[in-house]
């Protein structure tokens, strides 16, 4: 299919290359520099707190409430950013997809590794903040990095899907900023799923079967405390419990094969 294929040497160095450009360009002309790459969840998660655990007191049954929100609102913020960053990648580097032959998966790669990237210093701070917070380390916290792949794979086929298509609708990203406002809501990113569950047990379920709920949960499970709601500790059926996997598997592989197809005539698209 050949996405994502075994990188040779050439194509190592291309992604390399770009992926400290896109970095470096990213807050090239900032006065503050790399440090928005800390700065963007951190004010998010500062507005939310203030406003939803402490005016209207959300999560005062959670243990750790306030690493439990950080925690969401920075994975809430690399899943968004490599997405953004993906869909975009073909129209960024259009004048480079004119002049080199190149497998173009690359572009799309290495514009999220910029998210990636971000999302390492992020979760240092993360797991800080954490231990200040009370919180105890446990051999848990080594699962975190295979939910943390499984949400950026989720955002890669995205990003595959999108991308293409955008590189002949220019509507889409537009369009998926919308969608993302929404999502935003969807995910239990500020309340608790217990306040779904309480009201709706069928509604906590759906909400629970969005890999990206599903992952939140599961590195809250992993990194702060077992009273968390999980696919695994809320399902009775085993075969509900891989749904999430199976969309992500799902649109990693929609997404590729179309990107495979559509990107054979990007140079004369864009």
């Amino acid at each position: 299919m050949g996405i994502p294929r075994v990188l040779n040497k050439r194509n190592r160095i291309l992604l390399g290359e770009l992926t400290k450009t896109d970095f470096k360009l990213r807050y090239q002309g900032s006065v503050l520099g790399y440090l928005w790459a800390l700065l963007r969840p951190l004010m998010m998660f500062a507005i939310l707190y203030i406003v939803f655990a402490k005016l209207l007191k959300f999560g005062n049954d959670i243990p750790h409430y306030p690493v439990y929100l950080l925690t969401g609102t920075t994975l809430w913020s690399f899943f968004t950013e490599c997405t953004s960053q993906g869909i975009q990648a073909m129209l960024v580097r259009g004048d480079l997809i004119r002049k080199v032959s190149f497998p173009k998966y690359i572009l799309v790669v290495s514009a999220t590794m910029t998210a990636v990237i971000n999302l390492s210093i992020n979760l240092v701070v993360v797991v800080v903040f954490a231990l200040i917070n009370g919180v105890h380390p446990s051999l848990s916290w080594l699962l975190v990095p295979f939910f943390v792949l499984e949400l950026y794979v989720l955002a890669l086929g995205i990003g595959f899907l999108l991308g293409a298509i955008n590189v002949k609708y220019r509507d889409i990203m537009s369009i998926w900023d919308v969608c993302i406002q929404a999502l935003f809501y969807a995910v239990p990113i500020i309340y608790p799923v217990t306040m779904i569950a309480n009201t709706s047990a069928i509604a906590a379920k759906i909400i629970l079967l969005n890999p990206i709920a599903q992952v939140i949960q599961d590195v809250r499970y992993n990194l702060i405390t077992t009273e968390t709601i999980t696919v695994w500790n809320y399902f009775q059926n085993p075969v509900a419990m891989i749904i999430p996997i199976v969309i992500v598997l799902a649109v990693l592989s929609v997404g590729a094969v179309y990107f495979r197809r559509a990107s054979k005539f990007f140079a004369e698209e864009i």
